[in-house]
């Protein structure tokens, strides 16, 4: 789909989205008798805090991004995401804001806003696929090449790109001894011909133009019958893994990862999100939460109330990273790793650590910006140096902040390490979260948090 018609689409659902928050809030104001004899004033706020509050989701979860529009399944769950953050921030709004809000007003109000995003999601959805079905956005191209590449892309096309009909690959038939999906139409040399006899837009080519030069005669002749030819490289030649590629001024640059922190955007609406957190947590729990547990660690054992021990941060930086005490006092705290029925637990510090609530002091460090409320989980510093000994990519979860939770803890790999399986496991974990970081994935770790939590983990000791 050409970039404007893809502009165009984003502003409309942006417009039609907006459009839809305020026309509900209107109406309902103006027909519920309950409503226009309350406060308008409040209601006026409400109405305020509506269009900011959607605006804010459809932002964090990107709602109106190039590439969600017309991938369907992705733009519908953008939407369910965006919804959900939506009545999340309105009902917190509610419950702050000391004024009784009619409820039938609350409930119509996310109601008919949810309906009338299905409606028009569906009809979107089925309005793309009649002119898809007419040919009226709908391109064919054809593959040159059968090959590794040329498969995983003609997988994607069929599976995610529903404005593309992939004709078929062109391949000298010795270079052809398995049955395909998509039919193999010709030699190599046929495949222009084919284009322009068949009103093919575009020719994606996975040979090397390096190796045949004749790809590049085949380029311009396609070029000057309007077909477009595009050069797919194998850069598994060079790296033999997957890979990440930039673009700066025309120049491809090869990175062993895409890394979404890395954009300045990105990691500022990451610390925005860390600060408001992280400011609710302790505005809510540790304001009363502290002087009680204060006391109770007091009472239970001697020593201090909170364990500070320097930590592996962002860039392996260390940092002092809080806890509340739930040991004894030991000389082995910097060196020794607490393991199951460890005789140095206290009695109140083994509820602590079964309930993770010893680590809510963590909230600070994020405040401070040593941590994030969801990253790799941050180890003593002689455990850094030991397990980057033991495993090459460890240290490559140290490219983002450390954080009080994170995906590997909430997938099970918690607690004490006893093999390097499962020190590679949480690894792998950590590498996949910075690789695939979104606001949405730090929220759903949240909720999987307190939902392990409350649960019972049975590696929390």
């Amino acid at each position: 789909m050409n970039f404007s018609y893809t502009n165009v689409f984003r502003f409309f659902f942006a417009l039609v989205d907006l459009l839809v928050v305020n026309i509900i809030h209107l109406m309902l104001m103006l027909t519920l008798d309950r409503v226009q004899g309350a406060d308008s004033q409040k209601y006026t706020i409400l109405f305020i805090v509506n269009n900011v509050a959607w605006l804010a989701s459809a932002y964090l979860t990107g709602l109106y991004i190039n590439d969600q529009i017309f991938n369907y399944e992705r733009f519908a769950k953008r939407t369910i995401q965006a919804f959900v953050l939506f009545t999340i921030t309105l009902l917190f709004f509610l419950f702050l804001y000391h004024f009784s809000y009619s409820r039938l007003f609350v409930v119509l109000n996310f109601t008919g806003i949810g309906a009338v995003l299905v409606i028009t999601r569906i009809s979107f959805i089925w309005g793309g696929e009649y002119f898809r079905k007419k040919g009226r956005y709908n391109k064919k191209i054809i593959v040159l090449g059968y090959n590794d590449v040329s498969r995983a892309l003609v997988k994607h096309f069929a599976t995610y790109n529903k404005t593309i009909t992939v004709e078929g690959y062109f391949e000298d038939y010795e270079n052809v001894n398995e049955l395909t999906f998509f039919p193999v139409l010709g030699m190599r040399k046929d495949c222009v011909s084919y284009a322009i006899e068949n009103n093919v837009m575009e020719i994606y080519s996975t040979i090397s133009p390096e190796r045949h030069s004749y790809v590049y005669e085949m380029a311009q002749a396609a070029e000057k019958n309007m077909i477009r030819f595009k050069f797919v490289p194998d850069f598994r030649m060079f790296v033999n893994r997957n890979i990440h590629v930039d673009i700066i001024d025309s120049i491809p640059i090869l990175s062993l990862r895409s890394e979404p922190l890395e954009d300045i955007a990105a990691s500022t609406k990451k610390r925005f999100f860390d600060v408001v957190f992280s400011l609710l947590i302790i505005a809510t729990i540790l304001w009363w939460l502290v002087p009680l547990l204060a006391i109770l660690i007091k009472l239970n054992s001697r020593g201090p109330i909170f364990f500070i021990q320097l930590r592996s941060g962002k860039n392996n930086k260390a940092f002092k990273c809080f806890k509340f005490r739930t040991l004894r006092v030991n000389a082995d705290s910097d060196s020794k790793q607490v393991t199951r029925d460890d005789n140095r637990i206290t009695a109140l510090g083994k509820f602590l650590r079964k309930t993770s609530l010893d680590e809510l002091p963590q909230f600070f460090n994020v405040l401070l910006g040593d941590m994030s409320v969801v990253g790799p989980r941050p180890h003593m510093l002689k455990h850094t140096e030991d397990y980057s000994r033991l495993l090459n990519e460890y240290m490559i979860r140290h490219y983002v902040k450390p954080g009080v939770t994170g995906w590997a803890q909430v997938s099970g790999f918690r607690g004490e390490i006893k093999e390097p399986e499962q020190l590679r496991k949480r690894i792998e974990h950590d590498i996949w979260y910075l690789e695939n970081w979104s606001l949405w994935l730090d929220i759903r770790i949240i909720f999987l948090t307190l939902y392990v939590t409350l649960k019972g983990d049975k590696n929390a000791f």
